[in-house]
């Protein structure tokens, strides 16, 4: 991410992406990813997580579970979590979203998206590793379970998922959610409707903590995208334009010298 946001600060006119991984993202690169989001640089993130360190050879991640028994943690990880949608709607990224490696005709959908998105966009991509953590979605990914586990969020959409589109998100008297079972007078009119272009972070926040609630599913899709905010780049070049035509180019050779200076002899 600081790479990226160097180049796309002084080269707008490029598609900037950066694929990366949960440890590298989150770890220490947790700090660069945070701020390029809250910047809002025009470059696009796609962070594959598969709650591990793969390349090195199976050490638990930040986003690896309690408990995780991994090389490093050979009685199992004491750590919490990072949950990277929170961390990203934390950060108020503009385009936040989640989709699963296996899931394509979605995926693709989800990344045409993100390239839409003028400002920072984050996908959060769910995928196993075959060596060092198979299964690591299983009850998301398996067909017999996906139904009953994932909802598929779309816009301007009643939130329902389940094998028989039986279930739904409800608001409470006091803000929160609840799962709520359809029928008995309970109808998709009851039901929230999907909003994912509120300029206000709050809502977003809420559907990223779903998956950690007893009972509620794992949202996937757009949670968040809100292009009201100008890029990073934008009003840094327009700032840099200004300065030009107020003082001129600067010369980089008489700044050096310019002040006290002096020499260093061997």
């Amino acid at each position: 991410p600081a790479v990226a946001t160097g180049i796309k600060a002084i080269r707008p006119d490029l598609e900037v992406w950066v694929a990366t991984g949960d440890g590298d993202a989150l770890s220490i690169g947790g700090n660069h990813t945070i701020h390029m989001l809250r910047r809002n640089v025009g470059v696009k993130v796609l962070l594959f997580n598969n709650r591990i360190y793969g390349l090195t050879k199976g050490q638990y991640s930040p986003t690896s579970e309690f408990h995780k028994k991994t090389k490093s943690t050979p009685f199992g990880s004491v750590d919490r979590p990072f949950n990277p949608i929170s961390l990203a709607i934390g950060a108020e990224a503009t385009f936040v979203a989640r989709s699963v490696d296996v899931f394509q005709q979605h995926l693709k959908e989800t990344l045409r998206h993100a390239a839409a998105h003028r400002g920072s966009a984050f996908v959060e991509i769910l995928q196993n590793c075959n060596i060092f953590n198979d299964g690591a979605w299983e009850s998301i990914t398996e067909k017999d379970a996906r139904s009953e586990h994932v909802l598929q969020l779309e816009h301007g959409k009643p939130l329902v998922f389940g094998k028989n589109r039986d279930k739904g998100i409800r608001r409470k008297s006091d803000g929160d959610i609840e799962v709520v079972q359809l029928g008995n007078g309970i109808t998709e009119k009851d039901l929230v409707i999907h909003d994912a272009h509120h300029p206000r972070p709050s809502y977003a926040f809420l559907l990223s903590h779903m998956e950690h609630r007893p009972g509620f599913p794992t949202p996937i899709g757009l949670l968040r995208a809100w292009d009201d905010l100008p890029r990073y780049e934008d009003v840094m070049n327009e700032q840099v334009t200004a300065l030009i035509s107020k003082r001129g180019r600067g010369d980089l050779e008489k700044l050096l010298r310019a002040g006290d200076t002096w020499e260093v002899h061997a």
